[in-house]
C-alpha cells in the first residue's frame, strides 16, 4: 500500500519539460567545455583558441544557466522539489566554470599536460553523460531519478586523480610537477562539483518518496 502510494505521488507530481530542457541544455554546454579541454590537452587546438572557445562555451552555459533559473523561478510542479533543483544548476554552472579556469592555467602555465589529464577529462565527459541521462528520468520516468543519480556518483573521477598525482610526483619534483599537480587538482574539483550534482539530483528524488 505504501508502494502504491509513493507511485501515486510521484505520477501526480507532473515535471516541467520545459525546465527539464534547460537544465539538460546546461549539461550539453559543460560536454561542449570537456571536449574544449581535451582538445587543449591533445594538441590539436592552440591554447589562445582553446581560450577563446572556451569562453564562448562557458557564456552559452551562463545564458543556458540564467534561463534555467528563471524558469524555476516560475516551476511549481516537478518530482524534484525547486530548491534541489537550484542546486543542480548551480553545481552544472561550476562545472563549467572549473573547466575554464582548467583551460585558462593550462595556458598560463606553458607546460605540456602530465599524465592522467585526458583521461580525467573523458571520466568526466562520462559523468556528465550520466548525469544528462538521470535529469532526463525527471521527465520521463520520476521513480528511476535516484538510481541513475547514483550512476553518476561512480564515476572514477577521484581515483584518476589520486593515481595522477602519484605518477606526477614519483619523478623529479620540479615546477612542471608542481604545476601539472594543480592542473590535477583542478580537475579534481570539477569532479567534486559533478558529484554534488549528482547528490542534490538524488537528495531531491528521495524527499519526494516521502
Amino acid at each position: 500500500m505504501k508502494l502504491l502510494s509513493r507511485i501515486s505521488r510521484a505520477l501526480n507530481r507532473r515535471p516541467d519539460a520545459p525546465l527539464v530542457t534547460l537544465l539538460r541544455e546546461q549539461v550539453a554546454s559543460a560536454i561542449d567545455g570537456v571536449e574544449v579541454a581535451r582538445a587543449a590537452v591533445a594538441g590539436s587546438a592552440p591554447l589562445d583558441d582553446a581560450r577563446s572557445e572556451m569562453a564562448r562555451v562557458e557564456h552559452e552555459g551562463d545564458r543556458r544557466r540564467s534561463a534555467a533559473v528563471t524558469r524555476l523561478a516560475s516551476a511549481f510542479a516537478n518530482p524534484i522539489d525547486r530548491e534541489d533543483l537550484f542546486r543542480l544548476s548551480r553545481s552544472i554552472d561550476d562545472i563549467l566554470d572549473n573547466l575554464q579556469d582548467y583551460v585558462r592555467e593550462l595556458a598560463l602555465f606553458d607546460i605540456s599536460p602530465g599524465p592522467g589529464q585526458d583521461e580525467m577529462l573523458v571520466a568526466i565527459g562520462e559523468g556528465l553523460s550520466d548525469l544528462d541521462t538521470a535529469i532526463s528520468a525527471i521527465a520521463h520516468d520520476p521513480l528511476q531519478i535516484r538510481t541513475r543519480s547514483l550512476a553518476v556518483r561512480k564515476n572514477e573521477v577521484r581515483r584518476l586523480y589520486q593515481e595522477s598525482v602519484a605518477r606526477t610526483l614519483s619523478g623529479p619534483i620540479d615546477a612542471a610537477a608542481l604545476k601539472n599537480r594543480e592542473l590535477l587538482r583542478r580537475l579534481d574539483v570539477v569532479g567534486l562539483r559533478l558529484g554534488e550534482a549528482a547528490d542534490a539530483l538524488a537528495d531531491g528524488a528521495v524527499k519526494r518518496s516521502h
